[in-house]
């Protein structure tokens, strides 16, 4: 990576503390809950009431996500089964957080916590994370790394454009453009479990769900 060149990229970088990230939650009304009420005094117990929620959707996921949808490709593996860095445990927190206990993100999460960008992600709703993993920034000359880790306002410019506004579900990967919370855009190509990003990085363990964010972890930093 030239840092001339990103540099450049960085004059149109727009600060990420004002970019409008939360959205708007939704939420439902429960037309069956007196009935359920009166079904309880019935031999059925708290039968009818539980259909009730049931069909109320209750359960599904912000942002229309399949919730049986699973985590693909060889990176997954090195996952662990449990804990806070699982994708059980990863799946209760917001997308900072989460990343913080991925042994995988631990440069990344360095990166966003030195743009000041924890409490930014984290408090976002709806949003996708094409998360570089240690290996990608290793791959970068480190004193060009330095170099961007050391000027905020260009690492916010880069770490913003890993970011989209929405959920992005595996399908939509096969050939999809997406708008960057950087203000540029991503393209990704694809099919099954095999999808590039900016037909540079591949992703090497998708689908990854957090509180708040689908994560696609990529082998490459994407550069504006």
């Amino acid at each position: 990576m030239r840092i001339n060149r990103i540099r450049r990229a960085a004059v149109a970088v727009t600060a990420a503390a004002v970019l409008p990230l939360s959205l708007a939650a939704c939420s439902s009304d429960d037309n069956g809950g007196n009935d359920a009420a009166e079904n309880t005094e019935s031999s059925t117990g708290g039968g009818a009431e539980e259909g009730a929620g049931g069909d109320a959707g209750s359960d599904a996921p912000e942002g229309g996500m399949d919730n049986a949808a699973q985590p693909f490709g060889p990176a997954c593996a090195a996952t662990p089964a449990e804990g806070p860095g699982s994708f059980d445990g990863m799946a209760l927190d917001p997308v900072a957080t989460a990343a913080s206990n991925n042994e995988a993100l631990t440069t990344l999460v360095g990166a966003v916590d030195a743009a000041g960008l924890v409490d930014t992600l984290n408090d976002a709703q709806d949003i996708t994370v094409f998360a570089p993993v240690n290996d990608a920034f290793d791959a970068i000359p480190e004193e060009d790394l330095n170099a961007v880790l050391a000027d905020e306002e260009l690492l916010t410019g880069v770490l913003t454009y890993h970011v989209v506004g929405e959920r992005i579900a595996p399908e939509q990967l096969a050939d999809g453009t997406f708008d960057t919370l950087q203000g540029g855009t991503v393209t990704t190509a694809g099919s099954g479990e095999s999808f590039t990003v900016n037909d540079e990085a591949a992703v090497v363990c998708g689908n990854v769900q957090t509180a708040n964010a689908t994560v696609y972890l990529i082998d490459t930093v994407l550069m504006p």
